[in-house]
Formats: structure tokens, sequence, C-alpha cells
């Protein structure tokens, strides 16, 4: 059976999906195929290289450079969160560890073809996430492979359905406290909280009057339109009390966690008017052509889902106390990640 790995990159973006590949930093440290011995020949490149490091360090340095050189095995699947938008990226190692002098960053790598990307993060249970949330930056995936192997599998684009599919095989919830809740697996818990408790917890009307009053906070006014007639704008927006100054905001707003394509994103541009701008507002993420779009069309802002849970989390003693009680968030001091 294929393993199954989990990677963070918090450097790279568009460049893993589309030019196909994971990696990993150390840009000081040379081509990996030059290094003999296994863990004790990286160990000691690091002990030369960092004199000062403590030996429990450098094995920690060692044991993920040899498990991305050597352990990685073609066909392996690979776990990967995506920063930017905070989906998920599932593929599989296409090929033998590499090494890239002529990048800047991120020199050591290994081809994959993603086969899904942009999954919802509310697709998986709380404990899956917890697994890929490891301070780590390449682990196995051991506890809940179920669930990511039925997302890797679903013949389905819709992510309601994904979802149902990997319930069906998720494990019951553990709390064995296997990681410390330091700041950031805290920061992360509360983001996908806010995240599910907007899909899950409210309906598609009920999520154009929260756009509303999330612009409302920061400073806009805002009124919803009519449901049924509204022509794919949801709501309009402006600065002045009356709504008669220019510029008007044309904003649109997807109740859904899956990938918001080109068309639906034209949709809406298609109705923006000479000195009108608009606004996109999903849960889920952007196709590449949407993006696309966007870096095209001025006035055009497309939000995503981890967009509108940070305008959430910094704007919230501003928001109605209607979605205050559906998102109860209170202010606490954590134990940083970088604390002995």
């Amino acid at each position: 059976m294929a393993a199954m790995w989990g990677i963070h990159n918090d450097t790279l973006t568009s460049e893993l999906v589309e030019q196909g590949f994971v990696s990993l930093g150390w840009e000081s440290v040379g081509d990996l195929r030059l290094i003999r011995g296994g863990r004790d020949g990286l160990k000691r490149m690091f002990g030369d290289l960092m004199p000062d490091a403590k030996p429990r360090a450098i094995a920690g340095w060692a044991g993920i450079l040899i498990k991305f050189r050597d352990e990685m095995q073609v066909g392996d699947i690979v776990v990967a969160p995506y920063k930017p938008d905070s989906t998920i990226n599932i593929g599989r190692i296409a090929g033998p560890y590499e090494f890239h002098e002529e990048v800047r960053a991120h020199p050591h790598r290994r081809r994959v073809v993603w086969e899904k990307v942009g999954l919802s993060r509310t697709i998986f249970t709380q404990a899956a996430l917890y697994e890929i949330g490891s301070a780590i930056t390449l682990f196995h995936v051991t506890k809940h492979q179920a669930e990511f192997l039925a997302a890797l599998q679903s013949t389905s684009d819709d992510a309601e359905e994904v979802t149902r599919e990997v319930d069906a095989v998720a494990a019951p919830r553990d709390d064995d406290g296997a990681d410390e809740p330091r700041a950031s697996r805290i920061d992360r818990h509360t983001r996908d909280f806010v995240l599910e408790t907007l899909h899950k917890g409210i309906g598609h009307r009920d999520f154009e009057e929260f756009c509303a009053d999330l612009l409302r906070a920061i400073g806009y006014q805002a009124r919803v339109t009519q449901y049924s007639t509204d022509g794919g704008v949801d709501v309009i927006a402006h600065r002045d009390a009356l709504g008669l100054e220019p510029p008007q905001i044309k904003v649109q707003c997807k109740h859904k966690t899956s990938t918001v394509g080109a068309p639906e994103v034209q949709q809406l541009v298609g109705t923006q008017g000479t000195g009108e701008f608009s606004l996109f507002m999903t849960l889920g993420a952007y196709s590449r052509d949407a993006l696309s779009i966007e870096r095209q069309r001025p006035g055009l802002r497309l939000l995503n889902g981890e967009d509108i849970v940070a305008m959430v989390l910094e704007n919230y003693d501003r928001l109605p106390n209607r979605w205050r009680v559906l998102i109860p968030l209170t202010p606490v001091l954590v134990v940083a990640d970088l604390a002995t």
C-alpha cells in the first residue's frame, strides 16, 4: 500500500500546483544525492554547517531530509495544505528526488501529479485537520488516511458529496492530546471553526445578510438585494449613507466551499458598469481562470473563505450580536509556538 505523507510549504504558492512538485527549503544545503552515509551523513553535514545547533534539532532536520530524499516513493500520496487560501491539495509522487540549483527558494523537490486541488478544509474532520497541522514540515499521515484517500478517490466535484464520502469512512474522534495546544494550532482550529460554522450553520440567504453585515463592520454601507431577482448581485455596498456617491460596489455571495470557476466570476463582471467595482465573496476557493480574470479586470476583487474568516477575526467586535452568538469567540493568551 502506498504511504501517505503530509507536507507544509509556507514559502512557495501557485507554482507548486502549476509546475507539479513539492519541495523543501534548506537553500544552504546542496544536492542531497552527494551526501553519503544516510541519516548519519546528513547529521554530520548539519553539524559542520551549524556547529552551535542542538543535537536534537540536527537529528530532526536530518530526519526530514532523509524522508524526502530516500523514503518517499513514486506512487506515494501527498496531502499538502495550501496556505494562500487554506485549502488542501492531494496528489501522488511522480519522480525521484531532484535538486534545482537554478532556483532561489526551495531547491529540493519531488515531482507530483496533483489529483485533487482546492479541497475545502470543511470536508475533513477536525481530528484529521489536526493531524495534517503538524508542526513538522514533512511527516507520515497515519491516523486519518481513510479520509484523505476517500477525497482522493471521489469522482464528484461537489464539496457536499465529497464530505459525505469522507464522513462515511471517518474514524470516531479521539482526544489523545498527542499535540500540545500551542498558538498556531489554536489559531487554525479557530479559523476552521468559523469557516465550518458559516458553511453549515446558516443558509444561502443568511450568508448574503452576513456578507452585508461584514462589509458594514469594515466601514461600508450595504444593503441586500431582492433574493429572487438579484441578477447575480446579492449586495450593494457604498461609502456614503445614501448610496448616491460613486463608486458603487456590486457583491455576489456564494455560500459554498467548492471552487468558484470563471463563468461565475464573469457573470458578476457583466453587471459592472462604468465607475463601479465588483466583489465576489465565497467560502471556497477560485479556479486559476477565475483568478486570472481578477488580475486582468480593474475594480474586481475575489474574496475566498480564508479572506472572509480573517475579516471576521479582525472585526469581530463590530459584527452584530446575531453573528457573535452564532460564532462565539473570546480573546485568550496562549503559549507561543517558539516557547521552550
